[in-house]
């Protein structure tokens, strides 16, 4: 069985014992101080200065350029303070630490060995309440009000275009090379879910490197055209992790053979509360 290394990426120090016991590798990003324990994306070659627009994307910018290489034959996951991934998938009401101890994954499954990555499950995103969709996408279905009336319509960009602002990822996809652009494309017009939350588990180092190549080069030429003075609000704030978010499944589905398992929802913060 190949080992499991899994990276927990927090922003709250005392997160620490949580998730060690969990025998996770814990990641700590922001401007508060962690001790020696945790992995931290500002030192050696970093981006961490853009952590406030590319969310967990400065430590896979540092994992990258400091650690891939230090890597072995191993399965290399990431996960959030607050989204695990598990064999079960359970309500959030449901879970206690102690059922998340018992429930976040620790080893990866022999059937999984044929595969090269897992991500989480897919998630459907056209089916908002009435009311939400209406004040999200008023401009957007003003535009074009089959909108209101066809959920097939409701596809990855027009999910992006209502929650980050409209054509930044039209823009973005202008900027990819020649294959990737039509075929993203087309990605996010006919599909009306994806794989969330930036995570996902890789066998390979060589594939996440390639992975790494391939993202990196394109948001930096995002970067280049959006800057970071003009964004206001969270959604497009954090418009490179989003654009990430969006682009990481099509990127593993087109390059690797891929399944998929639950991601269970525990925000570990609660108990320091």
């Amino acid at each position: 069985m190949k080992k499991l290394s899994m990276y927990c990426i927090s922003m709250e120090p005392n997160h620490l014992k949580t998730i060690k016991e969990l025998n996770y590798i814990p990641v700590g990003l922001g401007e508060k101080s962690f001790s020696k324990e945790w992995m931290k994306d500002n030192i050696g070659k970093n981006i961490t200065f853009k952590n406030k627009y590319y969310g967990e994307y400065t430590f896979h910018y540092w994992f990258w350029k400091n650690y891939l290489g230090n890597t072995e034959d191993e399965w290399i996951g990431f996960c959030q303070y607050r989204k695990f991934w598990s064999l079960q998938n359970i309500s959030k009401d449901l879970l206690s630490l102690p059922k998340l101890r018992n429930l976040a994954l620790k080893e990866i499954p022999d059937e999984f060995n044929n595969y090269d990555v897992i991500l989480g499950d897919s998630m459907s995103i056209n089916n908002l309440k009435v009311m939400k969709f209406l004040k999200r996408g008023f401009k957007l279905i003003f535009k074009k009000p089959s909108y209101l009336f066809d959920k097939n319509k409701r596809n990855i960009k027009f999910h992006f275009d209502m929650w980050h602002g409209e054509n930044y990822l039209s823009e973005a996809i202008k900027l990819l090379n020649n294959e990737d652009r039509e075929n993203f494309n087309n990605f996010v017009n006919t599909n009306t879910s994806f794989n969330p939350h930036n995570m996902f588990i890789c066998k390979s180092s060589s594939l996440l490197k390639r992975y790494y190549e391939t993202v990196f080069d394109w948001l930096q030429r995002c970067e280049n055209i959006f800057g970071f003075e003009n964004l206001s609000g969270y959604g497009q704030t954090r418009i490179y992790g989003f654009l990430a978010e969006r682009f990481m499944p099509y990127w593993f589905k087109k390059n690797a053979k891929v399944t998929t398992l639950p991601i269970i929802f525990y925000d570990i913060k609660k108990d320091f509360n």
